[in-house]
């Protein structure tokens, strides 16, 4: 099996600095970004207006409200209960796929393989993007393909942005799921927040492993 040249760096600083932050305009080989927020962090899609959230609830805890570049709905990341790891793949490398619907499966592999590592038994969801009530809000409200599932739930989240030098794939690894974390800092009717929470505490899940050893794997295996 070939080993591939992957460049590792961490990101301690500002979220709204990583998430505007470019993919290089001469992208050679792999890179991956681990982001470590400091504070909470309500990161929105990129079609999503500031609005969405619910900003004066986001400041009273805390927490940054971002949106970063990549497609989706809306995720909270929490300090030591979250892993997000961007992952920038070159034009040139031979995993790259012009299809976009096929583009990140061999990315949901590596996450299906690092889990499997401890015994989790994981799938990559291979089909279409799932149209959800809640799917344009809440970014695990949904199934992308190249998204891995525990026991049918959603475990890995990967949003995808492309630019003439290749495409940055945005990973996000939750320790645990609770729809109410990301559903609190929403600007929502209590009513509608009431449902969404009930309908969707089934629909994710946390990897159930310590986060801090899947990345170790997941680094390990994203260079063969």
């Amino acid at each position: 099996m070939a080993v591939w040249l992957v460049r590792v760096e961490r990101w301690t600083g500002p979220v709204e600095e990583f998430v505007e932050r470019p993919v290089p305009d001469r992208l050679a080989a792999v890179e991956v970004w681990i982001c470590e927020p400091r504070r909470p962090v309500l990161a929105l899609g990129s079609t999503q207006r500031t609005d969405v959230a619910d900003l004066a609830v986001a400041s009273e805890g805390g927490v940054d409200v971002v949106r970063r570049r990549s497609g989706g709905g809306a995720v909270f990341l929490a300090p030591g209960r979250s892993l997000w790891l961007d992952v920038l793949l070159p034009r040139g490398d031979s995993r790259w796929l012009d299809d976009i619907s096929l583009s990140g499966h061999w990315l949901g592999e590596r996450w299906r393989e690092s889990l499997k590592r401890f015994g989790v038994d994981a799938d990559v969801y291979r089909s279409g993007l799932e149209r959800t009530e809640w799917g344009r809000l809440v970014c695990f409200a949904a199934l992308g393909p190249g998204e891995v599932t525990i026991a049918g739930r959603k475990a890995v989240g990967i949003a995808q942005r492309r630019t003439r030098a290749g495409a940055r794939f945005q990973c996000l690894v939750l320790a645990d799921w609770n729809p109410r974390d990301v559903l609190d800092l929403l600007a929502m009717d209590n009513t509608e927040r009431e449902r969404a929470a009930a309908e969707l505490s089934g629909v994710a899940t946390g990897a159930g492993v310590p986060l801090d050893a899947l990345e170790h794997e997941f680094l390990t295996l994203i260079r063969k």
